[in-house]
């Protein structure tokens, strides 16, 4: 087993600024569909648990007579549909990597360290959105939540990852922005780093490894 240090990241607010690009595609669905848009800051409260949680969270949230229209299941599978859809077709318009995340990638990758993601946004989209940025050369790889048969907070979904890479739980990081992230690296043992301003509904999240 490898005993180089391997680092894992999530993606959507740890390695890529996605929420101008998120809020558009949600705003695009809530519009067609008849429901209420948006901020951007609103949007970071609902990422991380995949597209059709955000859709759910969205409207269950909003009045009350949406409860409704939300439990029909036809109803939101076609929200979710429409909101891939078009987030895949505009998924790098106003993306950007994190302030300094690239010369962190760099440092690590001069430093023999090996890198991945595991991500609950679907790992087609990811990566997608790695090679736009091109910045998908620095992770030997990407994980996500359509990649395996569970998704984090389930701690397989970290640990799945380590173990493709050949790594060492024992020698591992997890780098993420939320309280999933979190609850999935002290789920798996392994040691946390949590990047503040993060898309999370929690504000007050602790170091948990």
């Amino acid at each position: 087993m490898s005993q180089k240090l391997t680092i894992i990241f999530d993606l959507d607010g740890t390695l890529v600024e996605t929420a101008p690009d998120l809020i558009s595609a949600h705003n695009h669905v809530m519009s067609k569909y008849g429901f209420e848009s948006k901020k951007s800051e609103d949007i970071k409260k609902l990422v991380g648990k995949g597209a059709n949680s955000l859709i759910t969270r969205s409207v269950w949230g909003q009045a009350q007579e949406n409860f409704k229209k939300i439990d029909d299941q036809a109803l939101k599978k076609e929200m979710v549909s429409e909101f891939l859809d078009y987030y895949t077709k505009n998924i790098c318009v106003d993306s950007k990597i994190v302030n300094g995340a690239e010369n962190f990638l760099k440092w690590c990758k001069q430093n023999n360290i090996s890198l991945g993601v595991c991500t609950n946004k679907q790992d087609y989209l990811s990566v997608d959105l790695l090679k736009k940025l091109k910045i998908n050369h620095f992770f030997e790889y990407i994980a996500g939540s359509n990649t395996f048969d569970y998704c984090k907070p389930d701690p397989r979904h970290l640990t799945n990852v380590i173990e493709i890479m050949q790594g060492d739980i024992k020698k591992s990081i997890m780098i993420g922005d939320s309280e999933t992230d979190a609850e999935t690296a002290k789920s798996a043992g392994v040691p946390f780093i949590l990047l503040e301003n993060g898309y999370t509904e929690k504000k007050n999240i602790r170091d948990t490894s």
